[in-house]
């Protein structure tokens, strides 16, 4: 605790499944995907006829009975409305912000997604640590039409059981994730708030960080701008004399290497930055 606030952390680690764990992780994540579009359209109605918004417990209650309610572990599936509930909570949110001058964009009200897949959340107590690894249940329905009640993931080795809060299952561009948010000790740091941290964002030096404390550095983004260069244009290959909305598997195998790339590049600027400021006790950072 720091403040009053907990702090959590997050690590995602890319699930290898097999043809039959695959089946599975596509189940529960299109039957999340088809419960999260029947609550928004049972919130939508609700408001155009009323103009009122369903609560979390609202929604639970009236989708208790709904197919695609029943073929999800209760508590998963409980996740998934909540999380439509937050949505029209949100909109009505900037709603009021909009009266009071806070908000000047309006806001859309919340809408269905594609057919697909759609994220998946198990709380903690739903999920249990056995020899095979973690047990996610899968609830009585389908243990009565498929005989399956479970499937397993490997424990990460690096993080404690005990402190991990959810597990997220995350499809993404034809690959899952599995995602553990856990609970973390706030990091004491011996740095000045006066010596400021300026960083210029740009393309070939992708970051340039100039400080008070008469210190600098660079981050190169040649190399990242050719990776997304080489993505463009293979994706303006394979898109070509297609129909609007063209989708492929290579597309999708490709866009998903791009974003790990994108998305290590940017942990690791954010490290080299960190680090800078630590080592510098620098305080406050201007990004922009």
């Amino acid at each position: 605790m720091q403040g009053g606030k907990m702090m959590f952390g997050c690590q995602q680690v890319l699930i290898d499944p097999s043809p039959e764990l695959r089946a599975i992780l596509e189940f529960v994540c299109g039957e999340s995907n088809k419960l999260h579009n029947c609550g928004t359209y049972y919130a939508r109605q609700l408001y155009f006829k009323e103009n009122k918004i369903p609560s979390r417990f609202d929604l639970h209650r009236e989708m208790s009975s709904n197919v695609h309610y029943r073929a999800m572990y209760s508590q998963v599936a409980q996740q998934c409305l909540t999380t439509v509930a937050e949505s029209f909570k949100s909109f009505i949110g900037l709603l009021k912000g909009i009266k009071k001058g806070t908000v000047t964009q309006k806001p859309k009200l919340p809408n269905y997604r594609k057919p697909g897949l759609n994220l998946v959340t198990y709380p903690k107590q739903s999920v249990k640590l056995k020899d095979a690894g973690l047990r996610f249940p899968l609830g009585k329905q389908v243990n009565a039409w498929f005989n399956v009640d479970c499937f397993y993931l490997p424990m990460p080795s690096n993080l404690d059981y005990k402190k991990i809060r959810e597990y997220h299952i995350l499809p993404r561009n034809g690959a899952f994730y599995l995602e553990l948010v856990y609970k973390t000790e706030p990091v004491k740091s011996d740095v000045n708030p006066n010596n400021v941290l300026g960083i210029d964002p740009g393309l070939n030096n992708w970051l340039t960080g100039v400080s008070n404390v008469g210190t600098s550095f660079s981050v190169d983004g040649l190399h990242l701008k050719s990776l997304n260069q080489w993505y463009n244009k293979r994706v303006s290959i394979l898109k070509e004399e297609q129909l609007q909305g063209f989708w492929s598997k290579q597309l999708a195998r490709i866009t998903e290497k791009r974003n790990r790339q994108m998305r290590d590049a940017v942990n690791k600027a954010a490290r080299i930055v960190l680090s800078h400021c630590l080592q510098h006790r620098i305080g406050t950072v201007v990004f922009g």
